[in-house]
């Protein structure tokens, strides 16, 4: 019986730092990433093509490194030097576990990772391997969540992913309240305006409402969810 193909053939999925750090306080997780890699590789085998942008918060944060005589361009440029640091990590992870991988970056780093063009992307994709770009936008005062919208558009994903630790998207912070309700769909409108909804800074959102490109916010650890995603079902929460 041939197999369903899925909802959705072009996906970005934007992943933290901190979720990449795992069990430790610092740098990458092995087994998170090997996690990682076997979920990804569920939905490439049914067809969808995956595109990777990895934040650099579990190594430095640009924003608060700022000050004390290091400038906010500065620190900027070495939150985006861990965030390649993070997708060099996870190519070699991902390629030992049969998922085959390339990491583009927009730093001029040509020793550890080729050079990002939306040619050499497309190629990759093309081929069926998962795209992993680093280093942001190479531009400060743009986090890695604008990155993720904007490099989505660019190559024409259909979902902008952004995982997190919890299901979803709340009316309140889940960590702080005990009561808090998850929402099945928010609509850009709300997302940018309510103070209360912080899983994507309002830049991203911003973007993404200007172009209708919409976001689903979900638990990206949970076995499956991103191939249910990636096949249209109800997971996380929809943000359009």
């Amino acid at each position: 019986m041939a197999m369903a193909e899925p909802k959705y053939k072009r996906v970005l999925l934007k992943l933290s730092g901190e979720q990449l750090a795992g069990k430790y306080e610092f740098g990458v997780d092995p087994e998170i990433a090997s996690f990682l890699a076997a979920e990804i590789k569920k939905v490439v085998d049914e067809g969808c093509q995956v595109v990777v942008i990895a934040g650099g918060g579990n190594m430095v944060r640009g924003a608060e490194l700022a000050g004390h005589g290091i400038r906010r361009v500065t620190a900027d440029q070495m939150g985006m030097l861990s965030g390649l640091i993070n997708c060099m990590a996870l190519t070699d992870i991902f390629e030992a576990n049969h998922v085959k991988t390339r990491c583009l970056s927009n730093i001029f780093a040509q020793q550890v990772a080729e050079s990002y063009s939306y040619r050499l992307a497309e190629k990759h994709l093309q081929k069926g391997r998962v795209v992993i770009v680093a280093g942001g936008t190479a531009r400060p005062y743009v986090t890695h969540d604008t990155a993720a919208v904007s490099f989505a558009l660019e190559l024409d994903c259909e979902l902008v992913l952004k995982a997190t630790k919890f299901e979803g998207v709340y009316d309140k912070d889940p960590a702080q309240f005990q009561d808090a309700v998850k929402l099945d769909k928010v609509s850009f409108q709300d997302a940018v305006e309510n103070n209360s909804i912080k899983v994507m800074d309002k830049a991203a959102i911003g973007l993404a409402m200007e172009q209708h490109k919409p976001i689903v916010v979900f638990d990206v650890m949970e076995p499956d969810n991103l191939l249910k995603v990636v096949n249209g079902e109800s997971v996380g929460t929809l943000i359009d």
